[in-house]
């Protein structure tokens, strides 16, 4: 029966399949893939499924209960538009790792054991690096390598803490586990680093806005969602998760309005959406875990939404800088319409998703009288209305008018977003569809009078604050500039460290290597060079001085026999003590001398 196979299975061995395939079943046979893979879902029932004994281990690839289902369906969904939205760039490499990425995204999430969860953590790791590549230039090429390097890291400190958290609990079951020994620790630092914790969220900015146009909206979706799903799993309720969160809602938004690329300023603000889950997490209650949930289902949607339409804008003028764009909505009016629903919706506007959501998070941070925390998710929702809900459709559609006169996105790239559009004013609208497949029961009521209101003030004073900026002529999205993160002290400490170590350790090295492995090697070979010829010539040069001295002299005798046989006074004596010695030894080992 079709519910008997693990949903991982159907996009990663369907995934193998797509190369194969001639390009008229190819698009119908991608888009079939989720579906089948839905459908195969809704089918598991509740509980452990698909368990397989190896050696002393149980593995389970189908735990299935509210929370692995609701990012279940959500990966589904993302996975089936995504495909919508590529279809035309006939790139079997990004189609492969697309579905290889995502399997494994869902092998995460239904793993049952911690040793079938890091299998298809590290399985991430590669679709990822695959989608990055795909794009085929040098920048992009750098950056994959740099992503497979840390999250390599990651993987390290999560098998490390797995081996060792197995070895103190003697449980490898994936449930809660708390900040309780190294193990527990570990584990940790391999979520958090997947989760774009600051100080280790530079590879997610670094990598996004290197991919593919389509791996990008792939990328959004998945590594950082799965890493929330680990945390709200494992470690729940922990205090660290709330402070960390707090700093990831807070600090992006200073690097994304000061940024010139577009997508990059979508990767800083997707850090900044995590940081909304995070802190939900770390508060643990009912309301907070299902803020989380719900705000990671929705960002899913509005910041794939938001990556698409720019990626349709890169399609179709080759620039992503807000410097080299503006006025397209005359020439691409559809996309720019569905670029201000995801503006809206990150925004958090009555009526559209993330209204529903985040303000789940900030009531259980308030109820909590985590004030320091509310107040600066507060100051976060506003600056992301700065950033990502005024300045991508601004600089994108509006502005100056760059001159770009192109055609309006493809039919399939506008079928994708518009599904992404409905999604996330139908959830907005209609709260209680999302709400009824969260982990706990949800007894919240996002449409009051005074959160409806208060919400509305604040995005009324960004826009002010928006438009003065602007008026001033001081907005810094107008200039181009490199902008340096946190990665910049990492970089070149460790271009120092490699010098230091090249001019120390590696001189070090060459000195020994010289100076003993070649050196010692070269007096060695010399030393037993002819040895048998050494020998003989101890034993027959008194013979032959004594048999032509008369003709030659003893010297010239010598001189000869040297030469004929290529050898040296040093050769020779050097033999005749290596003789001595084995003598001695078989002498002294013979009669047990002392």
């Amino acid at each position: 029966m079709i519910n008997s196979i693990p949903p991982a299975l159907i996009f990663i061995l369907g995934a193998f399949a797509i190369p194969l395939l001639p390009s008229r079943l190819k698009s119908g046979y991608m888009l079939l893939l989720p579906l089948l893979g839905m459908f195969n879902l809704l089918n598991i029932p509740m509980g452990t499924n698909f368990v397989i004994h190896f050696t002393d281990y149980t593995l389970i690839f189908g735990e299935m209960d509210r929370l692995s289902r609701i990012f279940g369906i959500i990966f589904h969904l993302i996975s089936f538009i995504t495909i919508i939205y590529i279809l035309h760039f006939r790139n079997n490499t990004e189609y492969v790792a697309g579905f290889v990425y995502a399997g494994c995204a869902l092998g995460v999430i239904f793993a049952g054991d911690l040793i079938s969860l890091f299998f298809f953590w590290e399985g991430l790791t590669v679709g990822s690096m695959f989608l990055i590549l795909a794009r085929q230039t040098k920048k992009a090429t750098g950056a994959a390598y740099r992503y497979a390097l840390i999250h390599s890291a990651g993987g390290l400190l999560l098998l490390a803490g797995i081996i060792i958290h197995g070895k103190e609990t003697g449980s490898y079951d994936v449930g809660y586990i708390g900040l309780n020994g190294l193990g527990s620790y570990l584990i940790f630092l391999g979520f958090g680093l997947n989760c774009a914790w600051p100080v280790f969220h530079t590879w997610l900015t670094d990598a996004y806005p290197e991919a593919t146009i389509g791996g990008t909206v792939f990328l959004s979706a998945f590594t950082t969602k799965t890493a929330v799903y680990a945390l709200a799993r494992t470690f729940p309720g922990e205090d660290p998760l709330i402070w960390i969160g707090t700093a990831m809602a807070a600090f992006p938004i200073f690097y994304a309005v000061i940024e010139n690329d577009l997508r990059r300023v979508l990767a800083y603000s997707l850090i900044n959406q995590v940081g909304f889950m995070v802190v939900g997490i770390g508060i643990g209650t009912h309301l907070a875990v299902n803020g989380a949930v719900a705000h990671a289902f929705n960002d899913v949607i509005f910041k794939g939404l938001l990556f698409m339409s720019v990626g349709a804008v890169m399609y179709r003028t080759g620039k992503v800088n807000a410097t080299d764009l503006g006025g397209l909505y005359k020439s691409m009016p559809i996309t720019c319409g569905f670029c201000i629903v995801g503006a809206a919706s990150i925004s958090a506007f009555p009526l559209f998703s993330a209204f529903i959501s985040k303000s789940m998070v900030m009531s259980a941070a308030a109820d909590h009288g985590l004030w320091i925390t509310w107040f600066t998710l507060l100051f976060a929702a506003a600056g992301v209305f700065h950033h990502a809900g005024i300045k991508i459709p601004f600089f994108t559609f509006f502005g100056h008018d760059a001159g770009h006169r192109v055609k309006e996105a493809p039919l399939n790239m506008l079928i994708a977003m518009g599904l992404a559009a409905f999604l996330c004013i139908f959830i907005g609208s209609f709260p209680r569809a999302l709400y009824s497949i969260l982990p706990f029961e949800v007894d919240y009521q996002p449409y009051t009078l005074g959160h409806v209101l208060g919400q509305l003030q604040l995005l009324f004073f960004s826009a002010m604050a928006f438009t003065l900026l602007l008026l001033a002529g001081i907005y810094p999205a107008e200039k181009r500039s490199l902008n340096m993160d946190i990665d910049v002290i990492y970089r070149k400490g460790f271009a120092v460290l490699s010098m230091m170590l090249d001019k120390g350790l590696n001189g070090l090295n060459s000195w020994a290597n010289h100076t003993f492995a070649i050196g010692m090697t070269e007096k060695l070979s010399y030393f037993f060079k002819d040895g048998p010829a050494r020998l003989c010539m101890i034993v027959l040069k008194p013979i032959w001085e004594l048999s032509s001295a008369r003709i030659d002299g003893p010297r010239g005798l010598e001189t000869r026999f040297l030469k004929k046989f290529r050898i040296s006074y040093f050769s020779v004596a050097s033999t005749g003590i290596l003789v001595l010695v084995i003598f001695l030894l078989l002498l002294f080992n013979v009669f047990k001398l002392p």
